[in-house]
């Protein structure tokens, strides 16, 4: 039930512009999770969410980056290795330099987008599964923003 409500939590702060414990649990107890603001309190500080200041001036949650040169590593390998991508639905399809996929998909996993459940690799073709095909549009949005930096 943990992990549900933590994923859940993720989903929901990706998707909305959440600034209170309580807000969060109002929304986590409309999708059937039974929360109290201590369950919601612990959970957040076991994800290790933080605020934010949003573009409109308030506050809102957001999980924390792995912050530091690891997480150069791997999008300067995302770079290096990226060709392309489209999308069928929910699943992401990424064109990679020959023989980089895997390090590619690799790096994908390392940077933590919430959106992608899993990366299967071959020798040029990485397979993403994501949650939703909004998300989807979410994660090839930020891909071209890393890529783009």
């Amino acid at each position: 039930m943990k992990v549900e409500r933590h994923s859940m939590i993720v989903e929901l702060i990706g998707k909305y512009e959440i600034e209170t414990q309580e807000e969060l649990a109002e929304y986590l107890n409309q999708k059937g999770f039974n929360v109290t603001q201590a369950t919601v309190s612990r959970d957040i500080r076991e994800l290790k969410l933080t605020k934010v200041q949003s573009g409109n001036g308030k506050q809102r949650y957001v999980v924390l980056q792995n912050q530091g040169t690891p997480s150069d590593k791997y999008i300067r390998i995302l770079r290096d290795g990226f060709m392309s991508m489209d999308m069928a639905q929910n699943i992401l399809v990424i064109k990679t330099v020959s023989g980089m996929a895997m390090a590619v998909a690799a790096a994908l996993d390392a940077i933590h987008f919430h959106e992608i459940v899993g990366c299967i690799a071959g020798d040029d073709t990485i397979m993403c599964a994501v949650r939703s095909v909004d998300d989807t549009i979410l994660v090839m949005d930020k891909i071209k923003k890393l890529i783009a930096e």
